[in-house]
């Protein structure tokens, strides 16, 4: 297809910024080959299209029919036609068991699943998906209504284990005016418009809603996660130097640390002990208890203050 002159130029400055994130992410080992996650929305099939140029023969695309929609297997053979026409690679996967609990966790636990275990099999080295900026914007607000910390508002990571998403700076507009410049077939998920899901809701909510800069919260994203990674760094330091055993629980001996420290100290332990990671408040109001030097209960655990914190097995309830 002829492209205009805008057209070309915006699809080279694209190009241009997934070659730059990508290299960013994970460097740039001429031999490394590529996965496209592709759902047939015009996001993922404008991500194809860039990689497949970026990455000439390296690269390969790959589908999660989750057979919850009876137009999901036709959508899932129009990638794979296109794909064909170009000389690339395509696989479609289903998933191999029964929707269970919340669905669409469901889905998004299933697809990455059946995903890793196709690049493990064909030797790939890292997965693309086409998450952009305002998937980040919807991500940290819902977040934020949340109450979430740090790492949540950090929003969705640029990488994941082998999961890379270079097009976090990249708003949707501009991935959209790419397929239908280029003609590349797409679909609309009628789920993103669904009400009965938050995001559909906050996506409805944020559509007129201009003043809002998504590239800006991607860069704050990008911000939060630097942050988080240094506090995770530091909290190994502190959890190696004043985190001991004691007993059938543990002990912190310092407790002079910001309290966000003392927090993820108090969970390291928890992790420690093979208790699950309890609710926001529950660890809030067991932190202010631990402050004032009292204990307060974790589950079945206790958590007693003082100038040593210590994390022990509560007595068995008579």
């Amino acid at each position: 297809m002829q492209l205009n002159t805008g057209s070309a130029a915006l699809t080279a400055r694209l190009e241009s910024v997934l070659v730059g994130a990508t290299q960013a992410l994970v460097g740039n080992d001429p031999a490394a080959r590529f996965g496209v996650a592709v759902s047939g929305g015009p996001d993922s099939m404008a991500l194809l299209l860039l990689a497949a140029r970026a990455f000439p023969g390296r690269v390969a695309a790959v589908t999660v029919d989750h057979q919850l929609r009876a137009a999901s297997a036709d959508e899932a053979a129009m990638v794979g036609d296109w794909c064909a026409g170009q000389g690339i690679a395509h696989a479609t996967l289903t998933p191999d068991g029964p929707v269970a609990g919340n669905v669409q966790a469901w889905a998004r636990a299933m697809r990455y699943r059946r995903i890793e275990a196709w690049r493990t099999d064909q030797g790939i080295d890292w997965i693309m998906t086409a998450h952009h900026a305002d998937d980040q914007l919807e991500t940290m607000l819902m977040r934020l209504n949340r109450g979430s910390g740090v790492g949540g508002l950090a929003g969705v990571r640029a990488r994941s284990g082998r999961v890379i998403r270079p097009l976090l700076a990249v708003r949707k507009a501009a991935l959209q005016a790419l397929a239908e410049a280029e003609g590349l077939p797409h679909v609309h998920d009628p789920s993103n418009a669904d009400p009965r899901f938050d995001r559909a809701m906050l996506r409805t909510a944020l559509a007129g809603a201009d003043w809002l800069d998504a590239q800006a919260a991607a860069r704050s994203a990008a911000a939060l996660a630097e942050a988080e990674a240094a506090l995770v760094w530091s909290v190994a330091d502190l959890a190696q130097a004043y985190v001991r055993s004691d007993g059938a629980g543990w002990r912190l001996e310092r407790t002079d640390l910001p309290r966000e420290y003392l927090r993820r100290l108090v969970l390291h332990m928890l992790e420690q002990a093979g208790v699950p990671q309890p609710r926001g408040e529950s660890l809030d109001l067991a932190l202010a208890e631990a402050l004032a030097g009292r204990q307060a209960s974790l589950g079945d655990w206790l958590l007693k203050g003082g100038g040593q914190w210590r994390l022990a097995p509560a007595p068995p309830r008579r």
